[in-house]
């Protein structure tokens, strides 16, 4: 079994549908010690035959559209913040807080990006919040260097910051949130009631693009990176996506613009417009939330209340660690979770931590949340019920750190192609771009898998993805005019016959858009 065979029946899908997929593959992007380049493919495939699929359930004629996956597309859209440019504007990913520091017994990583993070992190080390970033980082610095990682670790979480001490992936699977973790699918499903069968409008294949999600009203409660990628990919499949944020807690603007594709984004007080909220819900077809687990329980937004509340339903939720074991509800971004499963270690040398040559933690658990978010959809169509669907990043980080076996449940797997010395991350900032070693990761599905997988060459396209982030991408970007000045992007990965090949609509301004159904 390959990775999209793994994915595809992690996610309910029917084996046979495997065969309309065939890749494009390109050695040359997404390397690294671990198969970074065939999770990403694996997601994003599984993600395009879930659209593919859906599509053909509304369309008919035809049966399931075959579907490309081409690693230079996944690779661009895999680094797209990278990539993006807003009137020429490179953004800044990092705050100077987000990074590795040296501890007393070894490393931790911070996140900091946020301004409460940053604020919470300096006032957990007895610092003054406003202190300038260039004193912020020496003081930061001087101090954790004194300090055992662990202890920094739980010192910043119980100030509400973001931290995590680096451990090896035995260290991590030995770990209780480790073993909580490994003892989960990939992707969790499940059905909430009885609710009637959907019924949907048919998609006229002569109506242009073949939209599987038109129609249907998406109800984003998501930030950062995952949750917005999982809804920029239903936005692009001609979902109506309203992103709905607290007006207090902006998103940060870069952020905004990298993942508010194909969406509208409108601001909520939950704790005083809950008659707006259950307006918007009384009409919604699909919820996806990425807080941490419970905190919006108190909202009624748990799966269960949702569904008693709009049956037929589906609910899609995301978390760092997983919404059990002991960091349930801690806070955890891709580059913290990378540090504290292990594979800031396997991606390493013996000098200092690694990191991964894109948040493919981040991208590739969006891809899979969408992935889920469509198979519930036509299980809908077929059986009834409200759904719930539910991935973590930790999870995602435990099946690729055992080298992507079909199991994926031990976190201290070895990674596919260990050659050479380790990827390093890039400086002591927050860049997540490993140098990577010399053995790269496997291809996914070259001798035993079902879809079709040829060399880039062969299947169209480019002939040279180049490096992530290098000037080889330029077959997967575009340019656009938009309320904030003209961008340049990476084009969705997500193709199939007659799909779409671009968002509809590009960013606004965060919050600028009425919190109502259009």
């Amino acid at each position: 079994m390959d990775e999209i065979e793994y994915v595809w029946s992690v996610l309910g899908g029917d084996a046979a549908l495997t065969t309309r997929v065939a890749r494009a593959a390109r050695p040359e992007v997404l390397e690294a010690r671990l198969p970074v380049r065939a999770l990403a493919s694996a997601c994003v495939g599984a993600c395009a035959l879930a659209a593919a699929e859906l599509a053909a359930r509304r369309a008919a004629p035809g049966g399931v559209p075959a579907v490309r996956v081409d690693d230079g597309a996944v690779a661009a859209a895999f680094t797209s913040e990278r990539h993006l440019r807003i009137g020429g504007r490179e953004p800044v990913s990092f705050a100077p807080l987000s990074r590795l520091w040296r501890t007393a017994d070894g490393w931790v990583r911070t996140h900091a990006n946020y301004p409460h993070h940053r604020a919470r992190l300096l006032a957990a080390l007895g610092l003054a919040r406003d202190t300038e970033d260039a004193r912020a980082v020496d003081a930061v610095g001087s101090l954790l260097a004194g300090l055992p990682a662990r202890s920094v670790e739980e010192t910043v979480y119980a100030a509400g910051g973001a931290a995590v001490a680096l451990r090896t992936p035995e260290e991590w699977a030995a770990s209780e949130q480790g073993r909580a973790v490994a003892g989960r699918p990939l992707v969790e499903r499940g059905v909430l009631d009885a609710s009637p069968a959907r019924t949907f409008a048919p998609v006229p294949p002569s109506a242009g693009a073949l939209l599987p999600a038109a129609g249907l009203r998406v109800l984003d409660l998501t930030r950062v990176i995952a949750g917005p990628v999982a809804t920029r990919t239903l936005a692009l499949l001609g979902a109506d996506v309203l992103r709905v944020d607290p007006p207090g807690l902006p998103e940060l603007p870069d952020q905004h613009v990298d993942t508010g594709f194909g969406k509208r984004s409108a601001t909520l007080d939950l704790t005083c417009d809950q008659a707006a909220f259950e307006e918007l819900l009384g009409a919604a077809d699909v919820v996806v939330t990425g807080y941490r687990p419970g905190s919006l329980d108190r909202f009624g937004l748990s799966p269960r209340a949702l569904a008693a509340r709009r049956p037929g339903l589906v609910v899609a939720r995301l978390s760092a660690w997983g919404a059990y074991g002991p960091w349930a509800g801690r806070r955890g971004f891709d580059s913290l979770v990378q540090v504290g499963t292990g594979i800031a270690a396997l991606e390493g040398t013996a000098d200092r931590p690694g990191a991964l040559p894109a948040q493919a933690l981040d991208h590739g658990t969006g891809y899979l949340l969408a992935a889920g978010v469509l198979r519930a959809l036509t299980e809908q169509s077929r059986h009834g019920g409200s759904r719930y669907v539910e991935v973590a990043l930790a999870r995602t980080a435990a099946w690729l750190s055992a080298g992507l076996a079909p199991d994926g449940a031990s976190g201290a797997g070895r990674p596919h192609g260990v050659g050479g010395s380790a990827g390093s991350a890039s400086a002591d900032t927050g860049g997540t771009r490993g140098t990577g070693g010399t053995g790269g990761p496997s291809t996914m599905g070259t001798g035993s898998g079902a879809h079709r997988v040829c060399a880039a060459g062969d299947a169209g396209g480019p002939g040279d993805a180049g490096e992530a982030g290098g000037p080889g991408a330029s077959p997967w970007l575009r340019e656009r005019e938009s309320p904030l000045g003209r961008l340049r992007y990476a084009l969705p990965p997500v193709r199939f016959e007659g799909g779409p090949t671009d968002w509809e609509r590009a960013p606004g301004p965060w919050g600028a858009d009425a919190a109502r159904w259009v």
